[in-house]
């Protein structure tokens, strides 16, 4: 077996948008995360300057709720970042398993993401990607990972796409606008994170675009939030940076702790008090201790399905998704057998990433118009429209559709999230010949990859 930097590598985990991550061992049998960099991401000097700054000071970020950083080499060929193994499946995978959480669990969810990202402050660092997908549904707690290497991945690709990083949807205004971003952005994706984990979406569905917009632009959706968590959870959604709360500040209010007036916008001076105490936190409720089956998409009859060709109709998942409701449904329950289109990564038990997969590798699958475009390959998927390019991998995706209309030659393609998310994205062939190759193309593409 392979040996990186002393680690003796087992198997791949999964990939992200910094690189490959492996499971290793340690000479003495300790598990770690290996995860080492592409080499286009290594051979640029700004990413290796920031790569080694932030790791310098990820190394220094403890507390019972992140995945510590444990190894790194930043000088070598290849570069890679060791981190402590954590077992279990992501809060995306939970709850696309087992629903929405009540809200006992969701206090729990805050206080321990809340911790996380004081630790994380007090050290300088800013996670930037916060999402159900970077958080790991642990037997002792909620555990955020990828937080250190953020800002040298966001240099990098800003420079290749001019796109903004992060996920849409959990993307504070001041990240979608391209301005400065400090804590109080972390402190915006958990309360979007926590809309999600209570089974809702904070700007609802739509185009990566359309959701920056509303997030800018528009108050969040929190019909699905329990009424004893609605003020807190806006308060982490406020469009001002300076009126969310820190993460000292969300604890003491998860606690009745009164906050007095003015100390909000102090963003991680709290956090330099250190870790607090054990008997002051929101006890956590243990979730799942193993890697639990994404649910079936259900099928709508009334639209037109893409069946696979390794499958018969009659067995074969319509991959058209239902139109948005108004209220978001609670995800469904787990099915009791296996989804008909794992992702690619569904043998790894916890797939771990780094951020918004890139678009590296040649393209297997690639529609364009002016104005949007899709691509199709072994990484996932990739929607830009007006030059908004959001990264989906393989590990996240539930299904993907395509819809030709019924007139005209425009066809929808629309990705769909194991955590209930919908991105769709609207093409215009132009002619009826060009649907038709584009057609071909991306069942034969999605026929490779999504049934695996």
């Amino acid at each position: 077996m392979e040996r990186i930097g002393g680690y003796l590598v087992e198997r791949k985990l999964g990939e992200g948008g910094m690189g490959t991550v492996y499971l290793a061992r340690t000479r003495g049998g300790r598990a770690v995360a290996l995860k080492v960099a592409r080499a286009e991401l290594a051979a640029d000097p700004v990413f290796r300057e920031r790569f080694r700054s932030e790791v310098e000071a990820a190394r220094t970020v403890g507390g019972f709720h992140t995945a510590p950083v444990v190894d790194a080499d930043v000088d070598g060929d290849p570069l890679w970042l060791a981190t402590a193994y954590i077992p279990g499946p992501t809060l995306a995978a939970r709850l696309a398993a087992e629903g929405a959480l009540d809200e006992p669990r969701l206090r729990a969810l805050a206080a321990a993401l809340a911790e996380a990202l004081e630790s994380i402050h007090a050290r300088g660092l800013v996670h930037r990607d916060l999402k159900p997908g970077n958080i790991v549904m642990a037997d002792d707690g909620p555990r955020v990972i990828d937080f250190g290497i953020a800002r040298a991945v966001e240099s990098t690709r800003l420079t290749a796409t001019g796109t903004a990083f992060g996920t849409p949807g959990f993307l504070a205004p001041e990240q979608a606008l391209g301005n400065d971003v400090t804590g109080a952005a972390d402190m915006f994706a958990l309360g979007a994170v926590l809309v999600a984990a209570a089974g809702g979406c904070a700007w609802g569905e739509g185009t990566p675009m359309g959701l920056m917009y509303r997030s800018v632009h528009e108050p969040p959706d929190l019909s699905a939030v329990p009424p004893g968590l609605a003020d807190l959870v806006a308060a982490c959604l406020a469009k001002d940076p300076a009126a969310r709360p820190t993460p000292t500040e969300l604890l003491d209010r998860l606690e009745g702790v009164e906050t007095e007036p003015g100390e909000q916008g102090k963003q991680g001076k709290e956090g330099e008090q250190g870790e607090r105490e054990a008997g002051q936190s929101v006890s956590y409720v243990p979730t799942v201790t193993g890697v639990p089956t994404p649910p079936q998409v259900p099928a709508t009859p009334a639209q037109v399905p893409w069946t696979p060709v390794h499958l018969p109709p009659a067995q074969a998942t319509p991959q058209h998704l239902p139109p948005t409701p108004s209220t978001p449904p609670h995800l469904p329950a787990p099915p009791s057998t296996p989804p008909q289109f794992a992702p690619l990564a569904a043998a790894s038990p916890v797939p771990y990433g780094f951020g918004p997969p890139m678009p590296y590798g040649p393209p297997e699958a690639v529609l364009a118009d002016g104005e949007a475009r899709v691509v199709v390959n072994a990484t996932g998927v990739i929607l830009e429209v007006a030059g908004v390019a959001a990264d989906f991998e393989w590990a996240e995706i539930a299904t993907v559709g395509r819809t030709p209309s019924s007139r005209g030659s425009r066809l929808t393609v629309t990705v769909q999230l194991w955590d209930g998310s919908v991105y769709p994205c609207e093409l215009n062939a132009r002619r009826s010949a060009r649907l038709t190759e584009w057609l071909g193309l991306l069942d034969h593409t999605l026929a490779r990859y999504l049934a695996r």
